[in-house]
Protein backbone atom coordinates (compact mmCIF):
# COMPACT_ATOMS: atom_id res chain seq x y z
CA UNK A 1 0.00 0.00 0.00
CA UNK A 2 1.41 3.42 -0.87
CA UNK A 3 2.79 5.45 2.02
CA UNK A 4 2.45 9.22 2.22
CA UNK A 5 5.26 11.10 3.89
CA UNK A 6 4.35 13.38 6.74
CA UNK A 7 4.64 16.97 5.52
CA UNK A 8 5.20 18.21 9.02
CA UNK A 9 8.62 16.55 9.19
CA UNK A 10 10.28 18.73 6.55
CA UNK A 11 8.37 21.99 6.05
CA UNK A 12 9.08 24.04 2.97
CA UNK A 13 9.91 21.06 0.77
CA UNK A 14 7.89 19.18 -1.80
CA UNK A 15 6.99 15.65 -0.96
CA UNK A 16 6.04 12.86 -3.30
CA UNK A 17 4.23 9.62 -3.00
CA UNK A 18 6.61 6.68 -2.57
CA UNK A 19 6.02 2.96 -2.75
CA UNK A 20 7.63 0.18 -0.67
CA UNK A 21 7.73 -3.14 -2.55
CA UNK A 22 7.47 -6.18 -0.28
CA UNK A 23 8.76 -9.53 -1.62
CA UNK A 24 6.40 -12.45 -1.54
CA UNK A 25 7.44 -15.35 0.78
CA UNK A 26 9.01 -18.45 -0.84
CA UNK A 27 6.86 -21.44 -1.40
CA UNK A 28 7.90 -24.92 -0.14
CA UNK A 29 8.70 -26.00 -3.68
CA UNK A 30 11.00 -23.00 -4.19
CA UNK A 31 12.73 -23.63 -0.85
CA UNK A 32 13.43 -27.29 -1.73
CA UNK A 33 14.79 -26.29 -5.15
CA UNK A 34 17.17 -23.69 -3.62
CA UNK A 35 18.37 -26.16 -1.02
CA UNK A 36 19.24 -28.74 -3.66
CA UNK A 37 21.05 -26.13 -5.75
CA UNK A 38 23.06 -25.08 -2.66
CA UNK A 39 24.08 -28.66 -1.90
CA UNK A 40 25.08 -29.25 -5.52
CA UNK A 41 27.20 -26.08 -5.57
CA UNK A 42 28.89 -27.06 -2.28
CA UNK A 43 29.75 -30.52 -3.61
CA UNK A 44 31.13 -29.07 -6.83
CA UNK A 45 33.23 -26.51 -4.91
CA UNK A 46 34.58 -29.18 -2.57
CA UNK A 47 35.67 -31.35 -5.48
CA UNK A 48 37.42 -28.50 -7.24
CA UNK A 49 39.12 -27.42 -4.00
CA UNK A 50 40.32 -30.98 -3.33
CA UNK A 51 41.84 -31.34 -6.77
CA UNK A 52 43.47 -27.91 -6.53
CA UNK A 53 44.93 -28.75 -3.12
CA UNK A 54 46.31 -32.07 -4.35
CA UNK A 55 47.94 -30.42 -7.34
CA UNK A 56 49.37 -27.42 -5.52
CA UNK A 57 50.39 -29.07 -2.25
CA UNK A 58 53.89 -30.22 -3.31
CA UNK A 59 54.72 -26.81 -4.74
CA UNK A 60 53.38 -24.91 -1.72
CA UNK A 61 55.12 -27.25 0.70
CA UNK A 62 58.42 -26.75 -1.07
CA UNK A 63 57.97 -22.98 -1.00
CA UNK A 64 57.12 -23.01 2.69
CA UNK A 65 60.11 -25.21 3.37
CA UNK A 66 62.30 -22.61 1.76
CA UNK A 67 60.93 -19.73 3.80
CA UNK A 68 60.61 -21.35 7.21
CA UNK A 69 63.88 -21.64 9.17
CA UNK A 70 65.16 -25.19 9.15
CA UNK A 71 66.78 -24.99 12.56
CA UNK A 72 65.70 -23.67 15.92
CA UNK A 73 67.84 -21.18 17.79
CA UNK A 74 69.36 -22.68 20.93
CA UNK A 75 69.72 -20.49 23.98
CA UNK A 76 71.86 -21.57 26.93
CA UNK A 77 71.27 -19.66 30.20
CA UNK A 78 74.45 -18.23 31.69
CA UNK A 79 75.61 -18.72 35.27
CA UNK A 80 76.91 -16.01 37.57
CA UNK A 81 79.92 -16.74 39.76
CA UNK A 82 79.03 -17.22 43.39
CA UNK A 83 81.22 -16.16 46.28
CA UNK A 84 81.37 -17.59 49.74
CA UNK A 85 81.08 -15.34 52.81
CA UNK A 86 84.82 -15.55 53.30
CA UNK A 87 85.49 -14.38 49.73
CA UNK A 88 83.02 -11.51 49.64
CA UNK A 89 83.73 -8.02 50.92
CA UNK A 90 81.69 -6.63 53.84
CA UNK A 91 78.94 -4.19 52.93
CA UNK A 92 79.51 -0.59 53.98
CA UNK A 93 75.82 -0.03 54.63
CA UNK A 94 75.57 -2.94 57.04
CA UNK A 95 73.96 -1.88 60.34
CA UNK A 96 74.68 -3.10 63.87
CA UNK A 97 71.27 -4.78 64.02
CA UNK A 98 71.86 -6.65 60.76
CA UNK A 99 75.29 -7.77 61.94
CA UNK A 100 73.80 -9.02 65.21
CA UNK A 101 71.08 -10.93 63.36
CA UNK A 102 73.65 -12.57 61.06
CA UNK A 103 75.75 -13.53 64.07
CA UNK A 104 72.72 -15.15 65.70
CA UNK A 105 71.90 -17.07 62.52
CA UNK A 106 75.51 -18.23 62.20
CA UNK A 107 75.51 -19.45 65.82
CA UNK A 108 72.23 -21.29 65.29
CA UNK A 109 73.54 -22.93 62.10
CA UNK A 110 76.74 -23.94 63.89
CA UNK A 111 74.69 -25.50 66.71
CA UNK A 112 72.58 -27.45 64.19
CA UNK A 113 75.67 -28.65 62.30
CA UNK A 114 77.29 -29.87 65.51
CA UNK A 115 74.11 -31.71 66.48
CA UNK A 116 73.90 -33.34 63.05
CA UNK A 117 77.58 -34.36 63.11
CA UNK A 118 77.14 -35.84 66.59
CA UNK A 119 74.07 -37.80 65.52
CA UNK A 120 75.84 -39.08 62.41
CA UNK A 121 78.89 -40.00 64.48
CA UNK A 122 76.79 -42.10 66.83
CA UNK A 123 74.99 -43.87 63.98
CA UNK A 124 76.44 -47.22 63.04
CA UNK A 125 76.36 -47.50 59.28
CA UNK A 126 75.75 -50.89 57.73
CA UNK A 127 76.67 -52.46 54.41
CA UNK A 128 73.02 -52.02 53.40
CA UNK A 129 73.37 -48.25 53.87
CA UNK A 130 76.45 -48.22 51.65
CA UNK A 131 74.72 -50.33 49.01
CA UNK A 132 71.68 -48.05 49.08
CA UNK A 133 73.93 -45.00 48.61
CA UNK A 134 75.76 -46.45 45.61
CA UNK A 135 72.53 -47.83 44.16
CA UNK A 136 71.05 -44.34 44.13
CA UNK A 137 74.19 -42.92 42.54
CA UNK A 138 74.27 -45.74 39.99
CA UNK A 139 70.75 -44.85 38.86
CA UNK A 140 71.86 -41.28 38.12
CA UNK A 141 74.86 -42.58 36.19
CA UNK A 142 72.74 -45.00 34.16
CA UNK A 143 70.31 -42.22 33.27
CA UNK A 144 73.19 -39.94 32.20
CA UNK A 145 74.83 -42.76 30.22
CA UNK A 146 71.84 -42.76 27.84
CA UNK A 147 73.06 -39.37 26.63
CA UNK A 148 76.55 -40.72 25.87
CA UNK A 149 77.28 -41.68 22.25
CA UNK A 150 80.23 -43.10 20.34
CA UNK A 151 81.57 -40.78 17.64
CA UNK A 152 83.34 -42.65 14.81
CA UNK A 153 85.95 -40.61 13.00
CA UNK A 154 86.24 -42.35 9.62
CA UNK A 155 89.27 -41.69 7.40
CA UNK A 156 89.83 -43.00 3.89
CA UNK A 157 93.45 -44.00 3.27
CA UNK A 158 95.50 -46.28 1.01
CA UNK A 159 97.99 -48.98 1.95
CA UNK A 160 101.44 -49.68 0.44
CA UNK A 161 99.80 -51.23 -2.60
CA UNK A 162 97.38 -48.31 -3.19
CA UNK A 163 94.45 -50.33 -1.92
CA UNK A 164 91.74 -48.27 -0.19
CA UNK A 165 91.75 -48.67 3.58
CA UNK A 166 89.20 -47.28 6.01
CA UNK A 167 90.40 -46.41 9.50
CA UNK A 168 88.12 -45.45 12.35
CA UNK A 169 88.89 -43.65 15.59
CA UNK A 170 86.44 -43.94 18.47
CA UNK A 171 85.58 -40.97 20.67
CA UNK A 172 83.00 -40.23 23.32
CA UNK A 173 80.33 -37.62 22.86
CA UNK A 174 77.53 -36.29 25.03
CA UNK A 175 74.14 -35.10 23.78
CA UNK A 176 73.62 -31.55 25.05
CA UNK A 177 70.64 -30.34 22.99
CA UNK A 178 67.80 -31.58 20.78
CA UNK A 179 65.82 -29.45 18.31
CA UNK A 180 63.05 -30.30 15.89
CA UNK A 181 65.70 -30.99 13.24
CA UNK A 182 68.78 -32.40 14.95
CA UNK A 183 70.59 -33.81 17.95
CA UNK A 184 73.68 -31.86 19.00
CA UNK A 185 76.65 -33.70 20.47
CA UNK A 186 79.67 -32.29 22.31
CA UNK A 187 82.84 -34.23 21.52
CA UNK A 188 86.64 -33.68 21.36
CA UNK A 189 87.86 -31.77 18.32
CA UNK A 190 90.08 -34.74 17.39
CA UNK A 191 86.92 -36.67 16.45
CA UNK A 192 86.18 -34.29 13.55
CA UNK A 193 89.55 -32.72 12.77
CA UNK A 194 90.69 -35.13 10.06
CA UNK A 195 87.52 -37.15 9.52
CA UNK A 196 86.36 -37.84 5.98
CA UNK A 197 83.02 -38.91 7.43
CA UNK A 198 81.43 -39.18 10.86
CA UNK A 199 79.17 -41.84 12.30
CA UNK A 200 77.40 -41.81 15.65
CA UNK A 201 76.35 -44.86 17.67
CA UNK A 202 73.72 -44.41 20.37
CA UNK A 203 73.36 -46.33 23.62
CA UNK A 204 70.87 -48.79 22.03
CA UNK A 205 73.34 -49.68 19.25
CA UNK A 206 71.70 -47.64 16.48
CA UNK A 207 74.33 -46.13 14.14
CA UNK A 208 73.64 -43.08 11.95
CA UNK A 209 75.61 -40.53 9.94
CA UNK A 210 76.71 -37.29 11.55
CA UNK A 211 78.40 -34.08 10.48
CA UNK A 212 80.57 -31.49 12.14
CA UNK A 213 78.51 -28.40 12.90
CA UNK A 214 81.19 -26.24 14.50
CA UNK A 215 84.42 -26.48 16.49
CA UNK A 216 86.52 -24.44 18.88
CA UNK A 217 90.26 -24.90 18.45
CA UNK A 218 91.19 -23.09 21.66
CA UNK A 219 89.26 -25.43 23.93
CA UNK A 220 89.71 -28.48 21.69
CA UNK A 221 85.96 -29.25 21.55
CA UNK A 222 83.49 -29.59 18.69
CA UNK A 223 79.78 -30.02 18.01
CA UNK A 224 78.51 -32.93 15.88
CA UNK A 225 75.01 -32.81 14.44
CA UNK A 226 72.76 -35.81 13.71
CA UNK A 227 69.63 -35.44 11.58
CA UNK A 228 66.66 -36.29 13.77
CA UNK A 229 64.87 -38.02 10.88
CA UNK A 230 67.67 -40.60 10.74
CA UNK A 231 67.09 -41.60 14.38
CA UNK A 232 64.29 -43.99 15.28
CA UNK A 233 61.51 -42.97 17.65
CA UNK A 234 62.57 -45.50 20.28
CA UNK A 235 66.14 -44.16 20.21
CA UNK A 236 64.92 -40.58 20.60
CA UNK A 237 62.95 -41.54 23.69
CA UNK A 238 66.06 -42.97 25.31
CA UNK A 239 68.73 -40.55 24.04
CA UNK A 240 68.00 -37.65 26.35
CA UNK A 241 70.37 -34.67 26.45
CA UNK A 242 72.30 -34.14 29.66
CA UNK A 243 71.26 -31.14 31.71
CA UNK A 244 73.96 -28.46 31.85
CA UNK A 245 74.91 -27.90 35.47
CA UNK A 246 76.44 -24.91 37.27
CA UNK A 247 80.15 -25.50 37.82
CA UNK A 248 80.35 -22.38 40.02
CA UNK A 249 78.53 -24.37 42.71
CA UNK A 250 81.14 -27.15 42.75
CA UNK A 251 83.20 -27.24 45.94
CA UNK A 252 86.32 -29.07 47.10
CA UNK A 253 85.40 -32.51 48.38
CA UNK A 254 82.34 -32.93 46.12
CA UNK A 255 81.71 -36.40 44.75
CA UNK A 256 81.75 -36.44 40.94
CA UNK A 257 81.41 -39.05 38.21
CA UNK A 258 83.50 -39.37 35.04
CA UNK A 259 81.62 -40.76 32.03
CA UNK A 260 82.59 -41.22 28.40
CA UNK A 261 86.09 -42.67 28.22
CA UNK A 262 87.76 -42.26 31.63
CA UNK A 263 89.40 -45.69 31.33
CA UNK A 264 90.44 -45.10 27.71
CA UNK A 265 87.46 -47.19 26.59
CA UNK A 266 84.24 -45.61 25.34
CA UNK A 267 81.31 -45.99 27.78
CA UNK A 268 83.49 -46.49 30.84
CA UNK A 269 82.72 -44.90 34.23
CA UNK A 270 84.73 -43.79 37.25
CA UNK A 271 84.04 -42.09 40.59
CA UNK A 272 86.17 -39.51 42.35
CA UNK A 273 86.30 -36.32 44.37
CA UNK A 274 87.13 -32.71 43.58
CA UNK A 275 90.53 -32.09 45.16
CA UNK A 276 90.99 -28.41 44.37
CA UNK A 277 89.41 -25.57 42.38
CA UNK A 278 91.73 -22.99 40.86
CA UNK A 279 89.91 -19.74 40.09
CA UNK A 280 90.66 -16.84 37.78
CA UNK A 281 92.93 -18.75 35.41
CA UNK A 282 93.76 -16.47 32.49
CA UNK A 283 92.88 -17.95 29.12
CA UNK A 284 92.24 -16.28 25.80
CA UNK A 285 89.33 -13.82 26.30
CA UNK A 286 88.34 -15.57 29.53
CA UNK A 287 89.12 -16.26 33.15
CA UNK A 288 88.19 -19.82 34.00
CA UNK A 289 87.81 -22.14 36.93
CA UNK A 290 89.79 -25.33 36.61
CA UNK A 291 88.58 -28.36 38.54
CA UNK A 292 91.30 -30.67 39.86
CA UNK A 293 90.02 -34.14 40.70
CA UNK A 294 91.46 -37.49 41.68
CA UNK A 295 89.69 -39.47 39.01
CA UNK A 296 90.57 -41.49 35.89
CA UNK A 297 90.37 -39.65 32.58
CA UNK A 298 91.24 -39.67 28.90
CA UNK A 299 91.09 -36.18 27.42
CA UNK A 300 91.85 -37.29 23.86
CA UNK A 301 88.92 -39.72 23.58
CA UNK A 302 86.62 -37.55 25.68
CA UNK A 303 85.84 -37.66 29.40
CA UNK A 304 82.95 -35.69 30.86
CA UNK A 305 82.22 -34.89 34.49
CA UNK A 306 78.76 -34.98 36.05
CA UNK A 307 77.60 -34.21 39.58
CA UNK A 308 75.49 -36.48 41.76
CA UNK A 309 72.35 -34.99 40.17
CA UNK A 310 73.42 -36.22 36.73
CA UNK A 311 74.22 -32.71 35.41
CA UNK A 312 77.16 -31.99 33.12
CA UNK A 313 79.62 -29.75 35.00
CA UNK A 314 82.72 -29.97 32.80
CA UNK A 315 85.06 -32.02 30.68
CA UNK A 316 88.65 -33.15 30.99
CA UNK A 317 91.38 -30.98 29.48
CA UNK A 318 94.62 -32.16 27.94
CA UNK A 319 97.21 -32.45 30.71
CA UNK A 320 100.05 -29.96 30.96
CA UNK A 321 103.36 -31.29 29.64
CA UNK A 322 105.36 -30.25 32.70
CA UNK A 323 102.79 -31.38 35.26
CA UNK A 324 104.37 -33.35 38.10
CA UNK A 325 101.31 -35.19 39.47
CA UNK A 326 99.84 -37.18 36.61
CA UNK A 327 97.23 -38.79 38.85
CA UNK A 328 95.31 -35.52 39.16
CA UNK A 329 92.80 -34.75 36.39
CA UNK A 330 92.26 -31.18 35.13
CA UNK A 331 88.78 -30.28 33.90
CA UNK A 332 87.18 -27.22 32.35
CA UNK A 333 84.14 -25.97 34.31
CA UNK A 334 81.14 -25.64 32.01
CA UNK A 335 79.82 -22.34 33.41
CA UNK A 336 82.75 -20.37 31.97
CA UNK A 337 82.08 -21.93 28.58
CA UNK A 338 78.31 -21.58 28.12
CA UNK A 339 78.49 -18.48 25.93
CA UNK A 340 80.89 -20.21 23.54
CA UNK A 341 78.83 -23.40 23.69
CA UNK A 342 75.72 -21.48 22.65
CA UNK A 343 77.49 -20.19 19.54
CA UNK A 344 78.80 -23.63 18.61
CA UNK A 345 75.42 -25.37 18.97
CA UNK A 346 73.88 -22.78 16.65
CA UNK A 347 76.55 -23.42 14.02
CA UNK A 348 78.34 -20.13 14.66
CA UNK A 349 82.08 -19.81 15.07
CA UNK A 350 82.98 -18.68 18.56
CA UNK A 351 84.27 -15.08 18.37
CA UNK A 352 87.85 -14.28 19.35
CA UNK A 353 89.40 -10.98 20.50
CA UNK A 354 92.76 -12.41 21.44
CA UNK A 355 93.97 -11.26 24.86
CA UNK A 356 94.70 -12.69 28.27
CA UNK A 357 93.76 -10.19 30.92
CA UNK A 358 92.55 -9.46 34.40
CA UNK A 359 90.48 -6.80 36.12
CA UNK A 360 92.26 -3.79 37.54
CA UNK A 361 91.84 -4.20 41.34
CA UNK A 362 90.13 -1.48 43.37
CA UNK A 363 93.31 -0.70 45.29
CA UNK A 364 95.12 0.09 42.02
CA UNK A 365 92.21 2.22 40.80
CA UNK A 366 92.43 4.26 44.01
CA UNK A 367 96.10 4.85 43.18
CA UNK A 368 95.29 6.30 39.77
CA UNK A 369 95.05 3.36 37.36
CA UNK A 370 92.08 3.45 34.97
CA UNK A 371 89.24 1.00 35.56
CA UNK A 372 89.01 -1.81 33.04
CA UNK A 373 90.81 -4.96 31.84
CA UNK A 374 94.59 -5.01 32.12
CA UNK A 375 96.12 -6.78 29.11
CA UNK A 376 98.59 -9.35 30.39
CA UNK A 377 99.20 -10.86 26.97
CA UNK A 378 98.11 -9.67 23.55
CA UNK A 379 98.26 -13.01 21.74
CA UNK A 380 100.37 -12.98 18.58
CA UNK A 381 98.45 -13.01 15.29
CA UNK A 382 95.12 -12.58 17.03
CA UNK A 383 92.72 -9.68 16.28
CA UNK A 384 93.76 -7.45 19.22
CA UNK A 385 97.47 -7.90 18.45
CA UNK A 386 96.96 -7.22 14.74
CA UNK A 387 95.02 -4.04 15.57
CA UNK A 388 97.88 -2.67 17.71
CA UNK A 389 96.73 -3.42 21.27
CA UNK A 390 99.77 -4.12 23.46
CA UNK A 391 100.64 -5.75 26.76
CA UNK A 392 100.00 -3.28 29.57
CA UNK A 393 97.07 -1.54 27.85
CA UNK A 394 93.87 -1.21 29.86
CA UNK A 395 90.67 -1.90 27.90
CA UNK A 396 87.81 0.37 29.01
CA UNK A 397 85.20 0.07 26.24
CA UNK A 398 84.40 -2.65 23.68
CA UNK A 399 81.87 -1.93 20.92
CA UNK A 400 80.49 1.02 22.87
CA UNK A 401 80.04 -0.94 26.11
CA UNK A 402 81.89 0.02 29.27
CA UNK A 403 84.05 -2.84 30.56
CA UNK A 404 84.87 -3.11 34.26
CA UNK A 405 85.11 -6.86 34.92
CA UNK A 406 86.33 -9.91 33.03
CA UNK A 407 82.75 -11.20 33.06
CA UNK A 408 81.63 -8.01 31.27
CA UNK A 409 84.41 -8.48 28.75
CA UNK A 410 83.67 -12.18 28.17
CA UNK A 411 79.92 -11.67 27.76
CA UNK A 412 80.54 -8.81 25.31
CA UNK A 413 82.93 -10.86 23.18
CA UNK A 414 80.59 -13.89 23.21
CA UNK A 415 77.83 -11.71 21.77
CA UNK A 416 79.86 -10.46 18.79
CA UNK A 417 79.88 -11.82 15.23
CA UNK A 418 83.04 -13.07 13.62
CA UNK A 419 84.32 -10.68 10.94
CA UNK A 420 82.64 -7.63 12.48
CA UNK A 421 84.65 -4.42 12.87
CA UNK A 422 84.36 -2.99 16.40
CA UNK A 423 85.75 0.09 18.17
CA UNK A 424 87.84 -0.52 21.26
CA UNK A 425 88.94 2.17 23.73
CA UNK A 426 92.10 1.58 25.75
CA UNK A 427 94.18 3.52 28.23
CA UNK A 428 97.92 3.34 27.50
CA UNK A 429 100.58 4.34 29.98
CA UNK A 430 102.72 7.22 28.76
CA UNK A 431 105.58 9.05 30.37
CA UNK A 432 103.50 10.89 32.94
CA UNK A 433 99.95 9.57 32.63
CA UNK A 434 97.60 7.26 30.82
CA UNK A 435 96.35 8.40 27.42
CA UNK A 436 93.15 7.21 25.77
CA UNK A 437 93.52 5.48 22.39
CA UNK A 438 90.95 4.06 20.00
CA UNK A 439 91.49 0.91 17.94
CA UNK A 440 89.45 -0.78 15.24
CA UNK A 441 89.46 -4.53 15.76
CA UNK A 442 88.08 -7.12 13.35
CA UNK A 443 86.60 -9.94 15.43
CA UNK A 444 88.18 -13.30 14.60
CA UNK A 445 87.19 -16.92 15.25
CA UNK A 446 88.50 -19.22 17.96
Amino acid sequence: MPEVQDSKKEPGKRHFITEKIVKQPLTKKQMVRRGMLFLLAAALFGGVAGVSFAVSFPFVSERLRETVPTESRISIPKDEPTETIAESEPLVSETVEESHEETQVALENEFIEKAVRKAMGNYRYTVEDLNALFSSLRQEVQAAAKGIVVVHSVQQEVDWFDNPVETTGLYSGVIIAVTAQELLILTPEAAVQQADSIKVTFADGIEVNGRMKQKDTLSGMAIVSVNIDAVGESTLKEAKPLALGNSYLVREGDLIVAIGSPAGIVRSVDYGFVSYIMKNIQMVDQVNRILYARISSDAERGTFLINTSGELIGWVMKPEEDRENEEITMAMGISDYKGILENLTNGLAAPCFGIEGQEVPDIMISQGLPQGIYVLNSVTDRPAYNAGIQNGDIITHVDGRKITTMKDFQNTIDGLECGRLIHVMVQRNGRDQYAELEFQVTVGAR
